[in-house]
């Protein structure tokens, strides 16, 4: 029997006039779709035809809430109290949540977004408040977190079932954290490269990092990112190289 594993993008990142990815094509290819809330991207609109592209494309669902940051696309730090982030976090859930149901489908999964996801990675405390969060809206719904992360830890301990995910076209820290975006080599560019870096960590059973570090993980699910230029080419290099590794391509449901 194939080993199971998921193909994730972060998509419905489009704003009003401004238009970000192909989410058509990429619905195509991905088995799960991570759709802006708002908060860092998207709007109402976008926000429901990706929902309804995504139920079309027979992908599994799940929201993608972030800092109130637009301007800076979510990536950009910033110190909220606890309480205020567990309802920013429920009512960007719960928006998606309303639409998707006007759609006739469901949000399955969660994943934080951005400079949220990367700070929740490291901060037990900020994780287990995103965690908390999550589980008082719905119990039932999957948490989408970095492996090896603190938010993974959190959402076990919240009682949320937790699938962790590796980064296509993302370079790692020697403790496991991404490279700053800031920092040279951050970025994986090209479809062969991100497959490369993938299949090398699947193979080794490790996040490998940039200098080379071997961490254990058994990696689940992979993330490659809606909006970078090359991401359609990129997610069918991956699912076309993952399959004729063996591998069997399903939704997140189907994992956790």
């Amino acid at each position: 029997m194939s080993e199971r594993i998921n193909l994730n993008a972060d998509l419905g990142e489009s704003f009003g006039a401004w238009r970000m990815g192909d989410d058509a094509a990429m619905l195509e290819v991905v088995k799960s779709a991570n759709v802006a809330c708002g908060f860092h991207a998207g709007d109402p609109l976008v926000m429901r035809q990706t929902v309804a592209t995504a139920k079309r494309c027979g992908v599994s669902l799940g929201a993608h809430p972030g800092f109130p940051d637009l301007q800076g696309f979510g990536r950009r730090r910033m110190d909220v109290p606890a309480t205020e982030l567990e309802a920013m976090l429920i009512y960007q859930i719960g928006a998606l949540a309303a639409l998707a149901r006007a759609e006739g489908t469901t949000v399955t999964h969660v994943k934080p977004h951005g400079a949220l996801n990367n700070m929740a990675c490291a901060d037990a405390k900020l994780a287990a408040t995103v965690a908390r969060a999550i589980h008082r809206l719905d119990p039932d719904l999957i948490l989408l977190a970095p492996a090896l992360s603190q938010l993974a830890v959190a959402g076990r301990e919240a009682g949320l079932r937790v699938v962790e995910e590796i980064f296509a076209d993302r370079a790692y820290l020697d403790d496991g954290n991404l490279v700053p975006r800031s920092q040279p080599g951050a970025m994986i560019h090209g479809a062969e490269a991100c497959l490369r870096h993938v299949l090398d960590m699947l193979g080794a059973g490790a996040l490998i990092s940039i200098n080379g570090k071997r961490l254990p993980v058994k990696a689940q699910s992979i993330c490659v990112h809606g909006d970078d230029a090359d991401a359609v080419a990129t997610a069918r290099a991956l699912r076309e190289g993952l399959q004729r590794a063996g591998y069997e391509l399903v939704a997140i449901p189907e994992l956790a």
